[in-house]
């Protein structure tokens, strides 16, 4: 009798043990579903952010990377458009800010300035302020000499900036402030010339650089010419500078900054 009771209790114990393990098995087995179901074939892929209707991906794994690809690589490197694989071999690696002067045509005196800007340690050249400008009254020749009335041709660097008029607050590059810059008589189409040279910055197209622009040293000779500035507009052709508008100058002179190497690059469209 009593042997028949222990084993009813056994059974007992061993139903109440059966449900209980049944109840977890199943509780798991939902939970587990629960669990993956957003990664297992909701489209998360395609929501949609209600700010701007834009699509927004869901975590997830990661997507292989292709072979050979390298983790965060740099963009590709940006050059300055409209340059010559050999005009820009000529930019010095070391200068990060490059002003492009582009005529409209070999004889044309109407050009175009264009302050590029690059990062330390890359090719990626982003274009700045732009702005109209004259260059010489005749155009563009890549052999300048005295008084023929073109500008040179080249990429020359920019270490030096004067000008009548006190520099403009922000100016970086080294200033001669000099009642000597004073321009006289009329321009190539009989415009006055007052004002033309209350700023100017020296292009180191045959003249000693780390000078003041008034410099009257000339390297290749007196033949080449020299004196050649970027300076204030007076409203026509130069004989053989680049001239902009006041704003212009005051602006490119707080923006050039001696620690980046500054360059210009000069020509007509094209060349």
């Amino acid at each position: 009798m009593a042997a028949r009771h222990a084993q009813s209790r056994a059974r007992r114990r061993l139903s109440r043990r059966s449900k209980a393990v049944s109840s977890f098995a199943l509780t798991t087995l939902v939970g587990t579903a629960l669990w993956a179901w957003p990664a297992s074939g909701d489209d998360h892929d395609s929501l949609t952010d209600a700010r701007n209707g834009t699509p927004k991906s869901a975590a997830g794994p990661e997507t292989p990377a292709s072979p050979g690809a390298a983790p965060n690589a740099a963009p590709a490197a940006r050059p300055i458009p409209g340059l010559s694989d050999a005009t820009r071999k000529q930019i010095p690696a070391n200068s990060h800010q490059a002003l492009i002067v582009t005529g409209k045509g070999t004889d044309s005196h109407d050009s175009r300035v264009v302050l590029y800007t690059r990062a330390q340690r890359s090719g990626d050249w982003r274009p700045g302020p732009s702005w109209p400008a004259h260059n010489a009254a005749r155009g563009w020749t890549d052999d300048h000499r005295y008084g023929d009335l073109r500008s040179p041709e080249g990429v020359f660097t920019l270490t030096d900036a004067g000008g009548r008029l006190a520099p403009p607050t922000g100016t970086k590059l080294p200033y001669d402030r000099s009642g000597s810059f004073v321009a006289s008589g009329t321009g190539v189409e009989g415009e006055p010339l007052a004002g033309a040279f209350d700023y100017v910055i020296a292009i180191n197209y045959n003249r000693v650089a780390g000078a003041s622009p008034l410099d009257p040293r000339r390297p290749q000779g007196p033949g080449k010419g020299g004196g050649v500035w970027l300076h204030v507009d007076h409203d026509g052709p130069t004989q053989g500078c680049v001239s902009l508008k006041p704003d212009a100058m005051r602006e490119l002179l707080r923006l050039l900054d001696p620690a980046r190497h500054p360059v210009i690059v000069m020509g007509p469209a094209g060349h």
